[in-house]
């Protein structure tokens, strides 16, 4: 299901650095992290800046990596079914609004999507990308859908042996909790990204916006398709030219139909969503992905969200950008 919140960007920061714009980055879930912000000589510590977002990215790969068999994600998979576990606040509201987007898709936006991407190669406990026999998939088929998940004050219960799967918004909160830290630090002024998903507030030290190019979704190389100006927003691409296999002539990628039990085929590409929650960005930078080319925008206009869709045509690529979008790229 999840593509991947592989946004398909590269920031411009601008050539002439400025001793008041600190950086700093590293790995993380599995990818990387970047911050840019403005210090103030009041301001804390690059050193203690770090540590407290670090201290975030942490927490959210203790709580949702399904790489780690100790994360509160991995211990709720391994629960038989007719079971339940105690969730904080935190991991509540990514499942609230994970079953939100299940219901507003039909079950073809899904947390419980693990099984399936375990079954096609994509999952923690694959070894390698490949179609599936169709009686494995029919076992993995049983193990999915929102419908036997369930909340019960701050339990997670279960109804079937169903597994899940957070990545399809774990960054974009992460990069949500992040900006909230840094706002709380006093700084106004930053550009937060994590695995791609990405929030910019305030200015850089001229005076200008913060700039982010969005790419071509392009397997061989970059090439940006549009650079815009970002203030207050958040960021998130998902697209299906990152993560895939091909089989038999048929390209198979790593976002999923849960409904269907395999990866969506239809021509969108890439989809980039502009909101002020990274958190609402990522899941709907996903939903769209997942809906189709028609679906999709369907979707996005009858919500204003604003998105741009990029879908492959004979001899390129064709991008659709809703009036929503136009208008956030303006700063209306």
């Amino acid at each position: 299901m999840r593509a991947t919140s592989v946004l398909i960007l590269f920031l411009l920061s601008g050539c002439d650095p400025s001793p008041t714009l600190e950086r700093f980055g590293g790995p993380t879930m599995g990818s990387s992290y970047s911050i840019q912000y403005v210090r103030k000589p009041d301001g804390p510590a690059p050193a203690q800046v770090q540590a407290e977002v670090e201290a975030i990215l942490q927490a959210i790969d203790a709580h949702y990596s399904t790489y780690r068999g100790d994360s509160t994600v991995s211990r709720f998979n391994q629960l038989p079914a007719h079971q339940c576990l105690a969730i904080d606040d935190d991991m509540l509201e990514l499942v609230t609004f994970g079953q939100y987007l299940a219901q507003q898709s039909q079950g073809a936006f899904d947390l419980t999507v693990e099984p399936l991407l375990d079954v096609w190669g994509f999952g923690p406990q694959a070894r390698e990308m490949h179609v599936p026999d169709p009686q494995a998939l029919a076992r993995a088929r049983q193990r999915v859908g929102y419908a036997h998940l369930r909340i019960e004050g701050h339990n997670l219960c279960k109804d079937a042996a169903i597994e899940l799967d957070f990545n399809s918004i774990a960054a974009g909160h992460a990069v949500d909790l992040i900006a909230a830290r840094l706002a709380a630090m006093g700084i106004d002024s930053f550009l937060a990204e994590a695995t791609g998903e990405l929030k910019a507030v305030g200015r850089k030290p001229d005076g200008s916006a913060w700039r982010v190019a969005l790419e071509l979704p392009r397997e061989d190389r970059q090439v940006a398709r549009q650079v815009i100006a970002v203030q207050g927003l958040s960021v998130s691409t998902s697209g299906d030219y990152r993560h895939y296999f091909e089989d038999n002539g048929r390209r198979y990628s790593h976002t999923f139909d849960a409904r269907l039990g395999r990866p969506v085929e239809h021509d969108l590409a890439a989809v980039t969503v502009l909101e002020g929650s990274a958190l609402l960005a990522d899941g709907y930078s996903t939903l769209l992905l997942i809906l189709g080319p028609q679906r999709g925008w369907d979707y996005a206009i009858a919500h204003g969200i604003a998105a741009v869709l990029v879908t492959r045509a004979e001899g390129g690529f064709v991008s659709r950008s809703t009036p929503a979008f136009e208008r956030a790229v303006k700063g209306e």
